[in-house]
């Protein structure tokens, strides 16, 4: 098979395309035949080498059709969609024309959307679906801040809230990105110049729960931002990998605030966190009639691989990008 793979720790450039056997499923596993797949910025960390050895082939979402399932349960031919599992950092990943995922990480679709469509969902709107719902429990009517709002998990968490009926404060750092958050729902966009408590105090907004995308860098600006026993859920890294200097729980968290993170590599899929949860079928209905704008920004072709992780590092493209296999 053709495959993407990792020749040496480094910049895009690293990334060839060359010819690997093909993978045999393992028992519990599932063999997909990879149409298209999603960009992600874990990929990113991972070809430059930022999280230690990992697979040589990255690549952790994929849109394809059921090659084979020694489980029995999804027959050949069957539409899929599939999400982390280990790809792309304990086994080889999406970046190829055949991927085995553990069949725990495989949804069927009934989608009519295209292959590039249906590869610009799983991994962001899993991922903000369980934040939103399963850990923030966002109900219609409350208040929700969406930090790091313009990554493309910060876009779909801001598209589902507000197909929810939450109200949605997006922010960003850039003024000049606040229109893209407005259209896509947002009813006020603060420019994050990381005092977002101050800002929120100074208008009297109250932040009913926050969705924090840039992570432990805004950490302690995030926990009081929230209100009295308000909610909020770490999901991402944007700011960066440092860890939160001296936290002390006692000074730095707010009585009656929740803090909880949400880290899906790391267990989406499993028992506890069953992918079955996510209702993907009815957000791809909802993408297919235009209800949630989540079709992606930009699609590239398998051999422009370089130039699409080029893009996505270089914050070019406002949105989810993907790759299509053939």
């Amino acid at each position: 098979m053709k495959a993407i793979a990792i020749s040496a720790y480094g910049g895009p450039e690293v990334l060839r395309i060359t010819d690997l056997p093909d993978p045999v499923p393992a028992p519990g596993d599932v063999l997909i035949r990879v149409k298209a797949f999603g960009l992600n910025h874990a990929e990113a960390y991972m070809r430059a080498g930022a999280w230690g050895e990992v697979a040589a082939v990255p690549g952790i979402e994929c849109a394809g059709v059921v090659e084979a399932d020694p489980t029995g349960r999804l027959p050949a031919g069957t539409k899929v969609v599939a999400i982390l599992g280990g790809m792309g950092r304990t086994r080889n990943g999406s970046y190829a024309e055949l991927v085995t995922v553990p069949a725990s990480n495989v949804a069927p679709v009934r989608s009519s959307l295209g292959w590039a469509e249906l590869a610009a969902v799983p991994e962001v709107y899993a991922t903000a679906w369980s934040g939103l719902f399963g850990n923030l429990d966002l109900r219609p009517g409350e208040q929700v801040l969406v930090r790091g709002a313009t990554s493309s998990l910060g876009q779909a968490a801001v598209n589902l809230a507000v197909d929810h009926g939450a109200t949605v404060l997006a922010t960003t750092r850039n003024p000049a990105h606040a229109p893209l958050l407005k259209e896509l729902g947002a009813e006020e966009v603060l420019i994050d110049d990381g005092d977002l408590a101050a800002q929120v105090s100074t208008r009297k907004i109250t932040v009913d729960a926050v969705f924090d995308v840039v992570g432990n860098s805004v950490l302690r600006d995030s926990l009081a931002t929230v209100r009295p026993r308000g909610r909020v859920c770490q999901l991402g890294f944007l700011g960066g990998f440092e860890p939160v200097r001296d936290f002390d729980p006692i000074a730095d968290l707010p009585t009656g605030v929740q803090l909880n993170f949400f880290g899906s590599a790391f267990v989406l899929g499993s028992p506890e966190f069953p992918l079955a949860d996510v209702p993907l079928d009815a957000i791809y209905a909802k993408v297919e009639s235009g209800a949630i704008p989540a079709r992606p920004v930009r699609v590239f072709r398998f051999d422009e691989i370089v130039e699409a992780h080029r893009v996505m590092e270089a914050g070019e493209a406002l949105g989810k990008m993907t790759v299509t296999v053939d």
